[in-house]
Protein backbone atom coordinates (compact mmCIF):
# COMPACT_ATOMS: atom_id res chain seq x y z
CA UNK A 1 0.00 0.00 0.00
CA UNK A 2 1.16 3.17 -1.20
CA UNK A 3 2.52 6.05 1.37
CA UNK A 4 0.43 9.30 0.67
CA UNK A 5 0.87 12.88 1.68
CA UNK A 6 -0.85 13.65 4.98
CA UNK A 7 -2.63 17.40 2.94
CA UNK A 8 -3.27 15.23 0.39
CA UNK A 9 -5.51 12.87 2.02
CA UNK A 10 -7.18 15.38 4.52
CA UNK A 11 -8.05 17.57 1.33
CA UNK A 12 -9.34 14.31 -0.64
CA UNK A 13 -11.22 13.59 2.40
CA UNK A 14 -13.25 17.33 2.42
CA UNK A 15 -13.59 17.66 -1.53
CA UNK A 16 -15.76 14.15 -1.20
CA UNK A 17 -17.41 14.97 1.80
CA UNK A 18 -18.26 18.14 0.27
CA UNK A 19 -20.08 16.60 -2.63
CA UNK A 20 -21.63 14.16 -0.63
CA UNK A 21 -22.02 15.20 3.24
CA UNK A 22 -23.50 12.19 4.03
CA UNK A 23 -20.17 10.51 3.42
CA UNK A 24 -18.85 11.80 6.36
CA UNK A 25 -20.74 9.85 8.94
CA UNK A 26 -20.85 7.08 6.77
CA UNK A 27 -16.94 7.05 7.11
CA UNK A 28 -16.69 7.89 10.31
CA UNK A 29 -18.86 4.55 11.02
CA UNK A 30 -16.40 2.27 9.01
CA UNK A 31 -13.95 3.83 10.94
CA UNK A 32 -15.37 3.34 14.16
CA UNK A 33 -16.29 -0.50 13.01
CA UNK A 34 -12.65 -0.99 11.77
CA UNK A 35 -11.65 0.25 15.31
CA UNK A 36 -13.66 -2.24 17.33
CA UNK A 37 -12.80 -4.86 15.09
CA UNK A 38 -9.23 -4.70 15.94
CA UNK A 39 -10.20 -4.00 19.78
CA UNK A 40 -12.01 -7.10 20.14
CA UNK A 41 -8.75 -9.10 18.38
CA UNK A 42 -6.66 -7.92 20.53
CA UNK A 43 -9.25 -8.67 23.43
CA UNK A 44 -9.55 -12.16 22.48
CA UNK A 45 -5.85 -12.78 22.54
CA UNK A 46 -5.38 -11.00 25.69
CA UNK A 47 -7.11 -13.74 27.21
CA UNK A 48 -8.83 -11.05 30.25
CA UNK A 49 -11.70 -12.85 31.88
CA UNK A 50 -13.63 -9.34 32.31
CA UNK A 51 -11.95 -6.61 30.00
CA UNK A 52 -12.08 -3.31 29.74
CA UNK A 53 -11.27 -1.10 27.05
CA UNK A 54 -10.46 2.71 28.05
CA UNK A 55 -11.07 5.50 25.14
CA UNK A 56 -9.69 9.02 26.11
CA UNK A 57 -11.00 10.90 22.86
CA UNK A 58 -10.95 14.53 21.78
CA UNK A 59 -13.62 16.83 20.06
CA UNK A 60 -12.73 15.94 16.50
CA UNK A 61 -13.06 13.33 13.93
CA UNK A 62 -10.83 10.94 15.99
CA UNK A 63 -12.58 11.06 19.51
CA UNK A 64 -15.80 10.31 16.79
CA UNK A 65 -14.10 7.06 15.39
CA UNK A 66 -13.65 6.28 19.06
CA UNK A 67 -16.90 6.69 20.29
CA UNK A 68 -18.59 4.72 17.67
CA UNK A 69 -16.31 1.97 18.45
CA UNK A 70 -17.37 2.67 21.93
CA UNK A 71 -20.97 1.90 21.49
CA UNK A 72 -20.34 -1.21 19.08
CA UNK A 73 -18.25 -2.99 22.17
CA UNK A 74 -20.71 -1.75 24.35
CA UNK A 75 -23.72 -3.28 21.85
CA UNK A 76 -21.67 -6.55 22.17
CA UNK A 77 -21.30 -6.55 25.64
CA UNK A 78 -17.84 -5.55 26.35
CA UNK A 79 -16.97 -2.83 29.18
CA UNK A 80 -15.94 0.52 27.82
CA UNK A 81 -15.24 4.06 29.70
CA UNK A 82 -14.63 6.76 27.83
CA UNK A 83 -12.89 10.23 28.92
CA UNK A 84 -13.13 13.42 26.83
CA UNK A 85 -10.75 16.25 26.95
CA UNK A 86 -12.97 19.18 26.19
CA UNK A 87 -16.72 20.16 27.16
CA UNK A 88 -19.48 17.96 25.90
CA UNK A 89 -21.39 20.79 23.98
CA UNK A 90 -17.64 21.43 21.85
CA UNK A 91 -18.87 18.29 20.04
CA UNK A 92 -20.27 19.45 16.58
CA UNK A 93 -20.97 17.69 13.05
CA UNK A 94 -20.35 14.08 12.94
CA UNK A 95 -18.48 13.49 16.53
CA UNK A 96 -21.55 15.06 17.93
CA UNK A 97 -23.55 12.38 15.78
CA UNK A 98 -21.46 9.60 17.58
CA UNK A 99 -21.51 10.74 21.36
CA UNK A 100 -25.79 11.24 20.60
CA UNK A 101 -25.51 7.55 19.11
CA UNK A 102 -23.26 6.17 22.26
CA UNK A 103 -25.60 8.33 24.77
CA UNK A 104 -28.85 6.36 23.55
CA UNK A 105 -27.83 2.87 23.71
CA UNK A 106 -26.78 3.89 27.85
CA UNK A 107 -22.87 5.57 27.45
CA UNK A 108 -21.52 8.02 29.35
CA UNK A 109 -18.76 9.94 28.88
CA UNK A 110 -16.57 11.44 31.66
CA UNK A 111 -15.48 14.88 31.24
CA UNK A 112 -11.53 14.84 31.85
CA UNK A 113 -10.93 18.61 33.45
CA UNK A 114 -8.53 20.10 35.54
CA UNK A 115 -10.35 19.49 39.06
CA UNK A 116 -11.16 15.21 37.86
CA UNK A 117 -8.06 14.30 36.79
CA UNK A 118 -7.22 12.49 39.76
CA UNK A 119 -10.06 10.29 38.79
CA UNK A 120 -8.70 8.72 35.91
CA UNK A 121 -6.36 7.08 37.71
CA UNK A 122 -8.13 6.47 41.03
CA UNK A 123 -10.23 3.29 39.72
CA UNK A 124 -9.79 -0.07 41.29
CA UNK A 125 -10.11 -1.57 38.05
CA UNK A 126 -7.22 -1.48 35.40
CA UNK A 127 -8.03 -1.35 31.62
CA UNK A 128 -7.60 -4.09 29.81
CA UNK A 129 -6.82 -1.63 26.76
CA UNK A 130 -6.25 2.09 26.15
CA UNK A 131 -7.27 3.97 23.18
CA UNK A 132 -5.11 6.97 22.31
CA UNK A 133 -8.35 8.95 20.03
CA UNK A 134 -6.99 12.69 21.65
CA UNK A 135 -5.24 14.39 18.43
CA UNK A 136 -5.57 13.47 14.64
CA UNK A 137 -3.10 13.99 11.24
CA UNK A 138 -3.78 17.38 11.25
CA UNK A 139 -2.07 18.55 14.65
CA UNK A 140 1.58 20.02 15.21
CA UNK A 141 4.07 20.74 17.52
CA UNK A 142 3.73 19.46 21.62
CA UNK A 143 1.15 18.39 22.88
CA UNK A 144 -0.41 20.49 25.57
CA UNK A 145 -2.92 21.28 28.76
CA UNK A 146 -5.39 18.35 29.28
CA UNK A 147 -3.83 16.65 26.55
CA UNK A 148 -0.45 16.40 27.55
CA UNK A 149 -1.52 15.13 30.83
CA UNK A 150 -3.60 12.54 29.16
CA UNK A 151 -0.37 11.48 27.06
CA UNK A 152 1.39 11.19 30.16
CA UNK A 153 -1.12 8.99 31.49
CA UNK A 154 -0.92 6.55 28.28
CA UNK A 155 2.85 6.43 28.70
CA UNK A 156 2.83 5.58 32.57
CA UNK A 157 0.26 2.37 31.89
CA UNK A 158 3.20 0.69 29.01
CA UNK A 159 3.78 -2.35 30.33
CA UNK A 160 0.82 -3.41 32.01
CA UNK A 161 -2.00 -2.78 28.58
CA UNK A 162 -1.59 -2.25 25.47
CA UNK A 163 -2.06 1.27 24.10
CA UNK A 164 -4.14 1.48 20.36
CA UNK A 165 -3.40 4.51 18.54
CA UNK A 166 -6.71 5.71 16.36
CA UNK A 167 -4.87 6.96 12.97
CA UNK A 168 -1.90 8.53 14.41
CA UNK A 169 -0.01 8.53 17.99
CA UNK A 170 -0.65 11.61 20.01
CA UNK A 171 2.16 13.81 19.67
CA UNK A 172 3.78 12.53 15.98
CA UNK A 173 3.37 14.62 12.76
CA UNK A 174 1.86 12.80 10.23
CA UNK A 175 3.44 14.38 7.57
CA UNK A 176 7.21 14.61 8.57
CA UNK A 177 7.70 11.68 10.97
CA UNK A 178 9.21 13.87 13.76
CA UNK A 179 7.83 12.84 17.50
CA UNK A 180 7.30 15.18 19.93
CA UNK A 181 9.23 14.89 23.33
CA UNK A 182 5.88 14.44 24.61
CA UNK A 183 4.19 12.21 22.23
CA UNK A 184 2.14 8.60 23.01
CA UNK A 185 4.16 5.35 22.38
CA UNK A 186 1.85 3.34 20.62
CA UNK A 187 1.66 -0.53 20.69
CA UNK A 188 -0.60 -0.36 17.74
CA UNK A 189 -1.85 2.67 15.10
CA UNK A 190 -4.85 2.04 12.88
CA UNK A 191 -4.48 4.63 10.34
CA UNK A 192 -7.64 5.47 8.44
CA UNK A 193 -7.64 4.48 4.60
CA UNK A 194 -3.49 5.38 3.40
CA UNK A 195 -0.40 5.23 5.81
CA UNK A 196 0.76 8.75 5.82
CA UNK A 197 3.87 9.93 4.56
CA UNK A 198 5.63 10.22 8.02
CA UNK A 199 4.98 6.66 8.77
CA UNK A 200 7.81 5.92 6.95
CA UNK A 201 10.62 7.43 8.80
CA UNK A 202 12.08 5.47 10.91
CA UNK A 203 12.03 8.07 13.39
CA UNK A 204 8.08 7.45 13.56
CA UNK A 205 8.41 3.71 14.60
CA UNK A 206 8.86 4.27 17.97
CA UNK A 207 5.47 5.34 18.46
CA UNK A 208 3.53 3.78 15.80
CA UNK A 209 4.58 0.34 17.20
CA UNK A 210 2.53 -2.36 14.75
CA UNK A 211 0.67 -0.05 12.14
CA UNK A 212 -2.67 -1.45 10.61
CA UNK A 213 -4.42 0.33 8.22
CA UNK A 214 -8.69 0.02 7.55
CA UNK A 215 -9.96 1.33 4.12
CA UNK A 216 -13.15 3.89 5.75
CA UNK A 217 -15.36 4.63 2.31
CA UNK A 218 -13.24 7.34 0.68
CA UNK A 219 -14.59 6.99 -3.12
CA UNK A 220 -12.54 4.95 -5.44
CA UNK A 221 -11.65 6.92 -7.96
CA UNK A 222 -10.59 9.29 -5.55
CA UNK A 223 -8.23 6.98 -3.53
CA UNK A 224 -6.71 6.12 -6.72
CA UNK A 225 -5.66 9.25 -7.40
CA UNK A 226 -4.10 10.03 -4.44
CA UNK A 227 -0.88 10.68 -5.47
CA UNK A 228 2.51 9.07 -3.35
CA UNK A 229 5.15 10.20 -1.22
CA UNK A 230 7.19 7.74 -0.96
CA UNK A 231 7.29 6.37 -4.80
CA UNK A 232 9.39 3.53 -4.42
CA UNK A 233 8.11 2.54 -0.87
CA UNK A 234 5.27 0.87 0.19
CA UNK A 235 3.66 -1.00 3.14
CA UNK A 236 3.08 -4.49 3.90
CA UNK A 237 -0.47 -4.96 4.71
CA UNK A 238 -3.00 -7.80 5.89
CA UNK A 239 -4.18 -8.18 2.15
CA UNK A 240 -0.25 -9.23 1.01
CA UNK A 241 -0.23 -12.14 3.59
CA UNK A 242 -3.81 -13.18 2.89
CA UNK A 243 -2.46 -13.57 -0.94
CA UNK A 244 -0.29 -17.15 0.32
CA UNK A 245 -3.24 -18.87 1.51
CA UNK A 246 -5.95 -18.85 -1.11
CA UNK A 247 -8.58 -21.24 -0.52
CA UNK A 248 -7.17 -24.68 -1.10
CA UNK A 249 -8.73 -27.58 -3.26
CA UNK A 250 -11.44 -29.67 -1.45
CA UNK A 251 -9.48 -32.97 -3.50
CA UNK A 252 -6.30 -31.29 -2.64
CA UNK A 253 -3.23 -33.56 -1.07
CA UNK A 254 0.43 -33.38 -0.22
CA UNK A 255 1.82 -33.77 -3.03
CA UNK A 256 0.33 -30.60 -4.73
CA UNK A 257 1.75 -28.28 -1.84
CA UNK A 258 5.31 -28.63 -2.01
CA UNK A 259 8.12 -30.50 -0.58
CA UNK A 260 10.01 -28.07 1.28
CA UNK A 261 13.94 -28.73 1.91
CA UNK A 262 15.73 -27.54 5.56
CA UNK A 263 19.32 -27.75 6.25
CA UNK A 264 21.33 -27.00 9.05
CA UNK A 265 20.95 -27.45 12.84
CA UNK A 266 24.69 -28.45 13.13
CA UNK A 267 25.93 -28.28 16.28
CA UNK A 268 26.25 -26.31 18.55
CA UNK A 269 22.72 -25.18 16.97
CA UNK A 270 20.65 -28.15 16.56
CA UNK A 271 17.64 -25.72 17.82
CA UNK A 272 18.15 -23.41 14.94
CA UNK A 273 16.15 -26.23 13.03
CA UNK A 274 13.52 -27.20 15.08
CA UNK A 275 12.92 -23.54 14.95
CA UNK A 276 12.98 -23.50 11.32
CA UNK A 277 10.72 -27.02 11.42
CA UNK A 278 7.66 -25.49 12.71
CA UNK A 279 7.66 -22.19 11.07
CA UNK A 280 7.67 -23.97 7.76
CA UNK A 281 5.35 -26.70 8.97
CA UNK A 282 3.25 -23.43 10.12
CA UNK A 283 3.27 -22.54 5.40
CA UNK A 284 1.02 -24.95 4.20
CA UNK A 285 3.71 -26.84 2.18
CA UNK A 286 2.66 -30.23 1.71
CA UNK A 287 5.99 -31.95 3.26
CA UNK A 288 8.88 -30.56 5.37
CA UNK A 289 12.32 -32.60 4.87
CA UNK A 290 15.37 -31.54 7.41
CA UNK A 291 18.97 -32.30 6.89
CA UNK A 292 20.61 -31.89 10.16
CA UNK A 293 22.83 -33.00 12.86
CA UNK A 294 22.42 -35.93 15.02
CA UNK A 295 22.30 -33.97 18.03
CA UNK A 296 18.59 -31.99 16.12
CA UNK A 297 16.77 -34.76 15.05
CA UNK A 298 15.16 -36.40 18.22
CA UNK A 299 14.34 -32.49 19.16
CA UNK A 300 12.74 -31.74 15.81
CA UNK A 301 10.52 -35.25 16.07
CA UNK A 302 9.33 -33.96 19.38
CA UNK A 303 8.80 -30.94 18.57
CA UNK A 304 7.47 -31.16 14.74
CA UNK A 305 6.88 -34.39 14.43
CA UNK A 306 5.21 -34.23 11.29
CA UNK A 307 8.99 -33.68 9.60
CA UNK A 308 10.98 -36.40 7.73
CA UNK A 309 14.60 -36.02 9.06
CA UNK A 310 17.70 -37.37 7.94
CA UNK A 311 21.04 -37.29 9.51
CA UNK A 312 23.49 -35.27 7.50
CA UNK A 313 24.79 -31.78 6.74
CA UNK A 314 27.04 -32.06 3.92
CA UNK A 315 28.00 -30.41 0.82
CA UNK A 316 26.43 -33.66 -1.05
CA UNK A 317 23.29 -33.05 0.67
CA UNK A 318 20.65 -34.81 -2.41
CA UNK A 319 18.54 -31.78 -3.64
CA UNK A 320 16.39 -33.97 -5.98
CA UNK A 321 12.01 -33.53 -5.77
CA UNK A 322 12.15 -30.63 -3.21
CA UNK A 323 10.43 -27.43 -4.51
CA UNK A 324 12.38 -24.91 -2.47
CA UNK A 325 15.41 -24.53 -0.08
CA UNK A 326 16.44 -23.25 2.95
CA UNK A 327 20.00 -23.24 4.09
CA UNK A 328 21.94 -21.44 7.11
CA UNK A 329 20.27 -21.96 10.73
CA UNK A 330 22.75 -23.17 12.64
CA UNK A 331 24.75 -24.42 9.55
CA UNK A 332 28.53 -23.09 10.90
CA UNK A 333 31.06 -21.13 9.19
CA UNK A 334 33.20 -24.20 7.98
CA UNK A 335 34.82 -24.93 4.75
CA UNK A 336 32.06 -27.48 4.15
CA UNK A 337 29.08 -25.23 4.36
CA UNK A 338 30.38 -22.89 2.15
CA UNK A 339 30.93 -25.26 0.01
CA UNK A 340 27.32 -26.30 0.06
CA UNK A 341 26.33 -22.75 0.23
CA UNK A 342 27.78 -22.47 -3.29
CA UNK A 343 26.50 -26.03 -4.44
CA UNK A 344 23.19 -25.05 -3.77
CA UNK A 345 23.75 -21.41 -5.70
CA UNK A 346 25.03 -23.36 -8.66
CA UNK A 347 22.86 -26.66 -8.97
CA UNK A 348 19.40 -26.06 -7.23
CA UNK A 349 16.40 -25.89 -9.76
CA UNK A 350 14.57 -24.46 -7.16
CA UNK A 351 14.26 -21.26 -4.96
CA UNK A 352 16.73 -21.13 -2.13
CA UNK A 353 16.58 -19.38 0.77
CA UNK A 354 20.11 -18.38 2.39
CA UNK A 355 19.62 -17.29 6.04
CA UNK A 356 22.47 -17.08 8.79
CA UNK A 357 25.90 -18.84 8.21
CA UNK A 358 24.82 -19.05 4.63
CA UNK A 359 24.95 -15.79 4.27
CA UNK A 360 27.88 -14.99 6.72
CA UNK A 361 30.14 -17.49 4.11
CA UNK A 362 29.59 -15.40 1.68
CA UNK A 363 31.34 -12.65 3.56
CA UNK A 364 32.33 -9.74 1.37
CA UNK A 365 31.50 -11.28 -1.91
CA UNK A 366 27.27 -10.70 -2.79
CA UNK A 367 28.33 -11.10 -6.13
CA UNK A 368 28.64 -14.96 -5.59
CA UNK A 369 25.28 -15.31 -5.65
CA UNK A 370 24.39 -13.03 -8.74
CA UNK A 371 27.19 -14.40 -10.94
CA UNK A 372 24.73 -17.98 -10.34
CA UNK A 373 21.55 -18.99 -11.97
CA UNK A 374 19.78 -20.22 -9.01
CA UNK A 375 16.74 -17.42 -7.42
CA UNK A 376 17.73 -16.91 -4.13
CA UNK A 377 16.39 -14.96 -0.77
CA UNK A 378 18.24 -13.45 1.54
CA UNK A 379 17.16 -13.22 5.28
CA UNK A 380 20.08 -11.11 6.87
CA UNK A 381 19.91 -9.11 10.58
CA UNK A 382 22.03 -6.18 9.79
CA UNK A 383 25.32 -7.25 11.25
CA UNK A 384 24.79 -10.09 8.95
CA UNK A 385 24.47 -7.64 5.80
CA UNK A 386 26.89 -5.60 7.09
CA UNK A 387 29.75 -8.50 6.56
CA UNK A 388 28.50 -9.44 3.35
CA UNK A 389 28.33 -5.75 2.00
CA UNK A 390 31.82 -5.44 3.62
CA UNK A 391 30.15 -2.57 5.98
CA UNK A 392 29.93 -1.87 9.76
CA UNK A 393 26.72 -2.74 11.82
CA UNK A 394 26.32 0.78 12.19
CA UNK A 395 26.81 2.42 8.57
CA UNK A 396 23.46 -0.39 7.58
CA UNK A 397 21.70 0.97 10.41
CA UNK A 398 22.13 4.77 9.82
CA UNK A 399 20.48 3.78 6.16
CA UNK A 400 19.06 0.68 6.28
CA UNK A 401 16.93 1.59 3.06
CA UNK A 402 20.16 2.27 0.95
CA UNK A 403 21.64 -0.63 2.70
CA UNK A 404 19.03 -3.70 1.33
CA UNK A 405 18.62 -1.56 -1.85
CA UNK A 406 22.24 -1.73 -2.46
CA UNK A 407 22.28 -5.66 -1.02
CA UNK A 408 19.36 -6.58 -4.00
CA UNK A 409 21.39 -4.82 -6.35
CA UNK A 410 24.41 -6.47 -5.93
CA UNK A 411 23.52 -10.22 -5.49
CA UNK A 412 19.92 -10.16 -7.72
CA UNK A 413 18.26 -11.52 -5.05
CA UNK A 414 15.58 -10.74 -3.34
CA UNK A 415 16.40 -9.39 0.20
CA UNK A 416 14.85 -8.95 3.36
CA UNK A 417 16.53 -6.86 5.96
CA UNK A 418 14.69 -7.76 9.16
CA UNK A 419 14.53 -5.46 12.52
CA UNK A 420 12.72 -2.75 13.40
CA UNK A 421 10.66 -1.89 10.13
CA UNK A 422 11.94 -5.17 8.21
CA UNK A 423 12.65 -3.96 4.30
CA UNK A 424 12.22 -6.07 0.93
CA UNK A 425 14.30 -5.17 -1.74
CA UNK A 426 14.30 -6.46 -4.94
CA UNK A 427 14.10 -6.96 -8.79
CA UNK A 428 11.43 -4.36 -10.48
CA UNK A 429 9.22 -4.32 -7.34
CA UNK A 430 9.27 -0.70 -4.79
CA UNK A 431 11.09 -1.50 -1.64
CA UNK A 432 8.35 -3.15 0.65
CA UNK A 433 8.36 -1.62 5.03
CA UNK A 434 6.42 -4.32 7.60
CA UNK A 435 5.81 -2.22 10.62
CA UNK A 436 4.31 -5.39 12.10
CA UNK A 437 6.31 -6.83 15.68
CA UNK A 438 7.41 -5.71 18.57
CA UNK A 439 11.06 -5.72 20.88
CA UNK A 440 9.80 -9.29 22.31
CA UNK A 441 10.90 -10.61 18.74
CA UNK A 442 14.19 -9.85 19.32
CA UNK A 443 15.27 -13.52 21.25
CA UNK A 444 17.38 -16.55 19.49
CA UNK A 445 15.79 -18.38 17.29
CA UNK A 446 12.75 -15.66 15.82
CA UNK A 447 14.64 -15.43 12.29
CA UNK A 448 14.74 -19.25 12.07
CA UNK A 449 10.72 -19.34 12.58
CA UNK A 450 10.76 -16.70 9.60
CA UNK A 451 13.26 -18.23 7.13
CA UNK A 452 11.38 -21.94 7.87
CA UNK A 453 7.61 -19.69 7.18
CA UNK A 454 9.30 -18.50 4.13
CA UNK A 455 10.60 -21.36 2.44
CA UNK A 456 7.77 -23.27 2.89
CA UNK A 457 5.48 -20.36 1.06
CA UNK A 458 8.27 -20.66 -1.74
CA UNK A 459 7.77 -24.59 -1.81
CA UNK A 460 3.89 -24.00 -2.31
CA UNK A 461 4.50 -22.12 -5.52
CA UNK A 462 4.17 -18.68 -3.74
CA UNK A 463 5.77 -16.09 -6.03
CA UNK A 464 8.90 -14.59 -3.94
CA UNK A 465 7.93 -11.27 -3.62
CA UNK A 466 4.78 -12.44 -2.45
CA UNK A 467 6.30 -15.31 -0.15
CA UNK A 468 8.08 -12.70 1.01
CA UNK A 469 5.55 -9.77 2.42
CA UNK A 470 2.99 -12.41 3.53
CA UNK A 471 6.11 -14.09 5.95
CA UNK A 472 7.37 -10.95 7.39
CA UNK A 473 3.93 -9.48 8.20
CA UNK A 474 2.58 -13.16 9.42
CA UNK A 475 6.00 -13.50 11.68
CA UNK A 476 5.94 -9.92 13.01
CA UNK A 477 1.51 -10.04 13.51
CA UNK A 478 2.52 -13.74 15.56
CA UNK A 479 4.57 -11.68 17.39
CA UNK A 480 2.58 -9.29 18.44
CA UNK A 481 -0.28 -11.90 19.43
CA UNK A 482 2.86 -13.73 22.06
CA UNK A 483 3.12 -10.40 23.32
CA UNK A 484 -0.59 -9.87 24.28
CA UNK A 485 -0.21 -13.41 25.83
CA UNK A 486 2.91 -13.63 27.80
CA UNK A 487 4.26 -10.01 27.78
CA UNK A 488 7.02 -8.87 25.37
CA UNK A 489 10.12 -9.64 28.21
CA UNK A 490 8.93 -13.67 28.75
CA UNK A 491 7.97 -14.47 25.07
CA UNK A 492 10.79 -16.84 23.16
CA UNK A 493 10.49 -18.02 19.33
CA UNK A 494 8.74 -20.88 20.08
CA UNK A 495 5.91 -19.28 21.27
CA UNK A 496 5.97 -17.54 17.81
CA UNK A 497 5.21 -20.25 16.13
CA UNK A 498 2.00 -21.07 18.34
CA UNK A 499 0.95 -17.95 17.16
CA UNK A 500 1.00 -17.89 13.63
CA UNK A 501 -2.33 -19.73 12.98
CA UNK A 502 -3.87 -16.77 14.88
CA UNK A 503 -1.83 -14.66 12.78
CA UNK A 504 -2.87 -16.13 9.50
CA UNK A 505 -7.07 -16.24 10.93
CA UNK A 506 -6.12 -12.16 11.08
CA UNK A 507 -4.76 -11.61 7.93
CA UNK A 508 -7.93 -13.45 5.90
CA UNK A 509 -10.23 -11.35 8.14
CA UNK A 510 -8.57 -7.91 7.72
CA UNK A 511 -7.45 -8.26 4.03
Amino acid sequence: MKFVATNDVRAAEAAAITERPELGMQMMNRAGQALSNLLVDLLEQSGSPAPLVRFLAGPGNNGGDALVAASNLTVAGIAVDVWLTCPIERLEGDAKNAYDLFEGIGGFVHELDEDHLGQLTAGSVRPTLLVDALLGTGARGEPRGLVAWAVDYLNSMAGRCPVVAVDIPTGMDAETGQIAARHVRADYTLTMEVPKAGMASPKAFEALGSLWCAPVGLPADVADALSTSAPDLRLITAAEAARAFPRRARDGHKGIYGTVGLIGGAEPYPGAMVLAAEGANRSGAGLVKVWTSPGAVAAILARAPETIVFEDVSADTPLDGLDAILVGPGLGQGPESRRLVLRLLREASCPVVLDADAINVLEGRPEVVRDNLTQAVLTPHPGELARLLGKSVLEVQADRLAAVREAAERTDALVILKGAGTLIAGGKEPTWLNLTGNPGMACGGSGDVLAGLLAGFLARGVKAPDAARAAVWLHGTAGDISALRLGEAAMKAGDIVQALPAATRWAARNA
